[in-house]
């Protein structure tokens, strides 16, 4: 099959054959129809992982936020057949832990070795096995596109988890979103305006403020331009009731708790980098004094897709506008330096395998 591959680290990906994967007895191989772009791609191609994250050794092939088509399933695995459209999110479970138990796949005890494109080679190839097909896989609608849903699998599952689940976002509540211009960020946007929220999209650029707009966002703040934290307080008199750092650098998670009113929740959904080292210093006293919640989330487990994509269905939710545009396997390497400086506005999708 045709994969780009980090032959080292930080320098061009490669586009060759490789060998195709190799099905285990509880998984699948998935034939690829789309996998988004992810910073999380730039981070491990470019060994910028906060401290102690993950890494990978070259050769090694990318690739964590796909859907496609089932090709082969293992001898162990009873409840997809060749030919079923799926997604397979990103942090999956084994199934057996205490947290799988529990109904929380995405934070599975055993996650560490089961992430295709982190833990083994994923998607930025023509095929990708998965493993414990039945507790993960999620059935795609035909009426859906693989392009449309590919980032599913990562950001907007993560961002729809955090905003419903996690903050609990009501209709006529403040919501301020940190980075909102990128994918976690639009993802964000887009899923707590159809909950009834008032969204404040903060950036950099006025370009990923006007694609905020258009998917929701009832005010724009250009931090590169005006103090954030005072104008989110002055814009909601007094404050957000949830703020959310959907980058994961050190000044976006400080403003997002500093955004907050009284009582009010914070929602982690970036990871750091290497410049943070997993560590961001927090103003605790006022985190005390005004009650504050600190929540976060990582993904979403498989069973909870379901409302998510009724509300697709219903037309409330539309992740196909989060995908700003797609290219072929030969231009992922172009897309995953610019992503470095949070280059491109919202979801880059790889939907071309064969060059």
């Amino acid at each position: 099959m045709r994969a780009a591959v980090i032959e080292e680290l930080n320098k061009p990906l490669v586009v060759r054959d490789v060998p195709d994967p190799v099905c285990p007895p509880d998984g699948a191989i998935l034939r690829v129809g789309a996998n988004g772009i992810c910073r999380t791609d730039w981070a491990l191609w470019a060994g910028n992982f906060w401290t102690g994250g993950p890494s990978v050794e070259p050769p090694f092939v990318l690739g964590h936020e796909f859907a496609g088509t089932v090709v082969e399933v293992g001898r162990d695995v009873r409840d997809w057949r060749e030919g079923d459209r799926v997604i397979f999110p990103m942090n999956p479970g084994e199934g057996s832990c205490e947290m799988c138990r529990s109904g929380n796949q995405q934070v599975c005890e055993h996650v560490d070795s089961l992430v295709p494109g982190v833990s083994y080679w994923g998607a930025f190839a023509e095929y990708v096995m998965v493993r414990f097909a039945d507790v993960n896989l999620v059935r795609v609608p035909e009426s859906v596109g693989f392009t449309d849903v590919a980032a599913l699998a990562c950001r907007y599952m993560t961002a729809f988890h955090g905003v419903v689940d996690q903050a609990r976002v009501r209709g006529g509540e403040w919501v301020a979103v940190y980075g909102a211009g990128g994918g976690m960020g639009l993802s964000t946007v887009e899923i707590a305006a159809a909950t009834g929220a008032n969204v404040i999209a903060i950036d950099i650029t006025d370009e990923k403020l006007e694609a905020a707009r258009a998917l929701g966002a009832v005010h724009t703040i250009n931090a590169a331009n005006d103090e954030p934290t005072d104008a989110v307080k002055t814009l909601t008199r007094g404050g957000a009731h949830v703020s959310v750092d959907a980058v994961g650098i050190a000044a976006a998670c400080r403003n997002s708790v500093l955004s907050l009113r009284t009582r009010g929740r914070h929602l982690q959904l970036g990871h750091t980098t290497a410049a943070e080292k997993g560590d961001v210093a927090l103003p605790i006293d006022v985190m005390m004094v005004k009650e504050l919640e600190i929540l976060s989330a990582f993904g979403m487990q498989g069973q909870r897709f379901g409302t998510m994509l009724n509300m697709i269905a219903a037309g409330r939710l539309d992740p196909g506008r989060i995908v700003t545009r797609t290219v072929g396997l030969h231009e992922a390497s172009g897309v995953l330096e610019s992503l470095e400086t949070y280059g491109p506005t919202g979801v880059v999708v790889i939907d071309e395998f064969q060059a």
